[in-house]
Order: C-alpha cells, then structure tokens, then sequence
C-alpha cells in the first residue's frame, strides 16, 4: 500500500494546480450548472474527474473507478461501490463553496476494497495541506503522524449538518443539542470538516447524506487518528450500504456523549 501513495500524491497535486486553481474564482456563467437543488457541478470537477481516473486506473489497474461526476451520469455505477476494489474519486469537495470563489474545498481520493477503505487522501488545493490515512498505519498531515484531540472547550464544539435532514430530524436535532454543544457553521464540505475534528477546532460532526466519495477517506482518516467516525447505531460506515447518518467525534468519549444526547 506504501508504494501508491506517493503516485497518488504526485496525481492528485497536478490536478490541482493544472486543473482545479487555475479555474478557481475564474469560472464562466455557463461553467457552473446544478445537479439539483443546492448540488453544484462545474467544468473544473469534470475535468478534475476525468484526469484523476486515468490517472488512478494506471497506478492500480485492477480497481475499477467509482466517481461522483461519473455517478450523476449514471447512477448504477454506485451500486457496485461495496464490490471488489474501486478507487472513490470526489474531484472537488466544497463545489458549492468552489463555484461561489470561496474556500473551503478539497479533492478527496480513497481506495476501497469490499465496502471497507484500505487508504483516503484529502488535498486543500489552496493551502497545499495534505491529510492521508492507511488502514491499521494512522494518520498523517504533510507527512507527520497526528492524534486527533478534543478541542478543550467548555461545552464540545458541533458542527451539524442538518440541512438534507427531514424537518422533524432537523428540529428534534436542535432541541436535543441546545444547551450541550457549542454550535459552529459547518463548511459544507467534508474534506474540511474531517480535519477539523483531528485538529482540535471541532468536536462533533453529524451527516445525514454518507455518500462514498465524501465519506470514504474522511471516515478512515478520522479512525486511524483515534477519533471516532460511525453510524448512528455504532457501526462501521462500510462503503456502498445504504444507511443514513454517520457521526463523527474527535474522541470515543464525546461520540459515546453526542451519541446519547443527539440520538438516544
């Protein structure tokens, strides 16, 4: 597994500097176009796809490739997400936050293998910070291994993303959570999010939508640094199910807390 990582590196930073900066706060009207409602796609995350695939399928050519642009187009793709090995692509995390100009946003790349991540790799194309974990090797940032740390605060810090719950999901998450987190904005963007639990700035994370390629490498990068990331009910996120929710936490301690009061 060691020897990918460095050509997966080398692939994922090309991409971002020739295809995804240069298109960066330079988009054209008929660039940017809406999947549906809130769900952006622009022609730096085709592209973004299109480059990291070749790529990917030359350094492993017996993984299959499953990418989210791919899977807007043809939506059974997904369903052979949990079979074999697949390289996840997310060629740009954050596209919302991408096309608006504005960070955060990432490129998100993880190799799966029957439903469980083996490697992940989260690139910030603006600060060039590299995130990457390997099953059962840690967690590492720019090359130094990290332990994921709670951030200290008096009350544990949330950052909810509640807005692709049900009303009723939404109002019952706020009720639970007023008076035992300290609420925060969520970036809206996963390759974002994920460290922010490592580094301390967050402590709770809650998804309601886990699709592989913004939860794949996140959820191992997460694992690997001592938090904890998993369904609602304690279970392993596993590639191509199809359940809903993941909690994440920097600590099993304040996951086993968000647990019992968000969803008891």
């Amino acid at each position: 597994m060691l020897d990918l990582h460095d050509p997966v590196v080398s692939l994922m930073r090309d991409v971002a500097r020739d295809i995804v900066m240069p298109r960066y706060q330079n988009l054209a009207y008929d660039e940017i176009n809406e999947k549906a409602a809130d769900d952006f796609v622009t022609i730096a995350d085709k592209e973004s796809e299109i480059r990291l695939a070749e790529g990917l399928a030359a350094i492993l050519p017996e993984a299959a490739i499953i990418g989210e642009e791919a899977c807007a187009a043809d939506p059974a793709i997904l369903d052979r997400a949990g079979d074999g090995l697949n390289w996840i692509i997310d060629p740009i995390d954050g596209t919302g936050n991408f096309a608006a100009g504005k960070p955060p946003f990432g490129i998100m790349v993880a190799l799966v293998d029957g439903g469980v991540t083996l490697a992940g790799w989260i690139l910030d194309p603006l600060t060039g910070r590299l995130c990457h974990a390997m099953l059962g090797g840690g967690s590492w940032i720019d090359g130094e291994r990290v332990q994921a740390r709670e951030s200290g605060g008096v009350l544990p810090i949330a950052a909810l993303s509640v807005y692709l719950m049900t009303p009723d999901e939404r109002a019952d998450i706020v009720r639970r959570s007023d008076g035992q987190f300290t609420l925060v904005d969520i970036p809206r963007c996963a390759a974002e999010q994920y460290p922010r639990l490592v580094l301390g700035q967050n402590d709770i994370s809650v998804f309601a939508r886990t699709l592989p390629w913004d939860h794949a490498a996140g959820t191992l990068f997460l694992n690997e640094a001592g938090g904890r990331c998993q369904r609602l009910d304690g279970s392993p996120y596993i590639v191509g199910d199809t359940q809903r929710g993941l909690l994440g936490a920097s600590s099993p301690r304040l996951w086993d807390l968000a647990a019992d009061k968000l969803f008891s």
